[in-house]
């Protein structure tokens, strides 16, 4: 088939890549503008335009995909489907009916289970067992139109956001295929979506990895691992602000208050939570590489009844 594609992160590679070796012809990528970072602010392309450059497909990158404007350039490109994984903006009626199979989108969870924009992250802090992948034929709602296939992937017991989003990214690049097919096929099967009692998945933002060390030792380990690699769980000690990278959940009470170190050997400490403590495996100070914490307690002292 002929697709429009829209994606923006590294998530959305993956699919980009399996559409081409399937055999559909991308005749257009529409990604997000280039945006400083780093601290040069220097101007960089999204993984998508990198790797749609790469395939000499042409490339589109509206400021607002809403835009009369941009509706019109889209035309310009005709297309049997819009594909749209993780592009970063709502489409408007006028593109989603654009071309004869609508948008297929692909999206981080089993739907309608997380909806919104950080489904990854939130099913390895909220404790799931299983988390997957669905593809849906979008309508103007957020994360709502019909579902048309869905794949499930196994969270290990140390999965980490970044590890979870691998997998997935995987999963559903294969299972965008799968659904190509079905529908140009004529045998896609379309379900609506139920209401769910799940929290929305809503953005990640830095403040959400300050650890509150009230809360279960349980509950902040999987905030610990949900967060790595981005925006990361973090402390403060000694005036400096520690990120925590792994963490290990301890049976057992220190008698200590929530937030106070309460053990300490030469290779690790641990700290008294909610409930339970915390022993610390992997952390990383300012201007400081990640390391075990082995290697930090070589070159820094940390004492029981130390407040974190």
């Amino acid at each position: 088939m002929r697709v429009i594609f829209m994606g923006t992160p590294d998530f959305s590679v993956g699919t980009l890549e399996a559409l081409i070796e399937a055999g559909h012809e991308i005749v257009l990528a529409v990604t997000q503008p280039d945006k400083p970072r780093g601290r040069g602010k220097e101007m960089q392309y999204s993984p998508v335009k990198e790797a749609a450059l790469a395939h000499d497909i042409p490339v589109y990158q509206p400021q607002r995909i809403r835009n009369a404007e941009c509706v019109e350039e889209l035309k310009k490109y005709p297309a049997d489907v819009m594909v749209v994984i993780a592009f970063g903006q709502i489409l408007p009626k006028e593109i989603l009916d654009m071309t004869k199979y609508g948008c297929i989108n692909v999206h981080a969870s089993l739907l309608p289970d997380y909806r919104g924009a950080a489904p990854i992250q939130w099913a390895v802090i909220n404790g799931e067992p299983v988390s997957g992948v669905t593809t849906m034929q979008m309508d103007e709602g957020l994360d709502t139109g019909d579902m048309i296939m869905k794949t499930e992937i196994v969270l290990d017991e140390k999965e980490t956001g970044g590890s979870l989003h691998d997998k997935l990214a995987e999963a559903g690049a294969k299972l965008c295929v799968e659904t190509l097919k079905a529908v140009e096929d004529g045998t896609a099967v379309r379900t609506k979506q139920g209401e769910t009692g799940t929290d929305y998945a809503k953005q990640l933002n830095k403040k959400m990895g300050d650890i509150d060390w009230t809360k279960p030792a349980v509950e902040i380990e999987r905030l610990i691992r949900g967060l790595n690699p981005w925006p990361s769980a973090y402390t403060s000690w000694s005036d400096k602000t520690m990120k925590i990278w792994e963490a290990e959940v301890l049976d057992k009470e220190s008698g200590q208050a929530p937030g106070t170190v309460a053990e300490v050997d030469k290779k690790t400490f641990a700290v008294q939570t909610g409930k339970g403590m915390l022993k610390i495996l992997s952390l990383q100070l300012p201007g400081k590489k990640r390391m075990d914490t082995d290697a930090f307690l070589r070159g820094n002292q940390i004492k029981i009844g130390e407040t974190l």
